[in-house]
């Protein structure tokens, strides 16, 4: 006995899906197929980047916004195409996963940002330094 409920949930993992992680396990070429394509976007990105940076075509200050709108790009494909990650109800604990490594990456990468720049602020200048050891 199927209720409505399961039906929704078929149906939502059917378009769920992401490129490699396909039901089907019989085609070995479809799931090729999405890492390769993962693999031609990435490096098409990668070479967009270096590309922003050789180039004339892109005014000076707007560079590092390409560079990381690239990058950004680059970590949205390798979400989808590598790690499978995706909004279906199964990869909560993935996106949880990726959630709290994230927040414990720029918990490390902020605090010791803001610890080296109240170490400098309370160091002593090196001329007063100078003046202390003579």
């Amino acid at each position: 006995m199927s209720t409505n409920r399961d039906a929704n949930v078929d149906v939502r993992k059917e378009q769920d899906i992401t490129p490699g992680d396909e039901e089907d396990y019989g085609s070995v070429a479809r799931g090729v197929k999405g890492y390769l394509l993962g693999l031609l976007l990435a490096t098409a990105l990668t070479v967009a980047s270096f590309w922003a940076i050789g180039t004339d075509l892109i005014y000076g200050p707007g560079i590092p916004i390409a560079i990381i709108t690239f990058a950004v790009g680059q970590i949205g494909i390798h979400l989808v195409f590598f790690l499978h990650i995706t909004t279906d109800p199964d990869n909560t604990n993935n996106v949880l996963a990726l959630a709290f490594g994230i927040l414990i990456v720029c918990l490390v990468v902020f605090g010791s940002l803001w610890i080296m720049s109240h170490l400098n602020y309370n160091m002593i200048p090196i001329d007063k330094l100078i003046q202390m050891q003579r």
